[in-house]
């Protein structure tokens, strides 16, 4: 979603001013009510009415630990996503998701790709697979 025009908010926190209510203002501008209430609040408290940056700051709970954990998995490069949350939450006291430490491995570039020194995670194929019988009544 991308935020509202600065117009719109302008023109919103413009009809709060000239007395109506802010939720009469968003029902006006066809904006919920809680919307031009929360622009309302803004513009009072700070003076803005830009939108705030978007998507706003991104950070992971992972940051704080982001050498222990480069070094963890240096260390044990065939580490699991769930081992490593459990080292967290017996080393570190941090509990996560495993989702949280798959996106800190990808935002970090760290790939867990099969090689010669990491085994299968799964057991191995059989190759080509069975071999055709030879059908009896073809053979007479």
């Amino acid at each position: 979603m991308r935020p509202y025009s600065k117009d719109l908010r302008e023109r919103v926190i413009a009809a709060v001013e000239t007395g109506h209510s802010a939720r009469e203002a968003g029902r006006l501008y066809r904006v919920s009510e809680s919307t031009a209430i929360k622009w309302v609040q803004r513009w009072r408290a700070t003076g803005k009415i830009e939108a705030k940056p978007y998507p706003g700051t991104i950070g992971s709970r992972l940051d704080s630990v982001r050498d222990w954990l480069r070094g963890l998995i240096e260390s044990e490069p065939d580490i699991t996503l769930e081992e490593m949350r459990t080292r967290l939450v017996d080393e570190k006291g941090l509990r996560v998701g495993r989702g949280t430490v798959w996106r800190f491995c990808r935002r970090e570039e760290l790939t867990f790709k099969k090689n010669p020194a990491r085994r299968r995670a799964r057991s191995a194929r059989r190759g080509c697979g069975a071999q055709a019988l030879a059908h009896p009544a073809a053979s007479s």
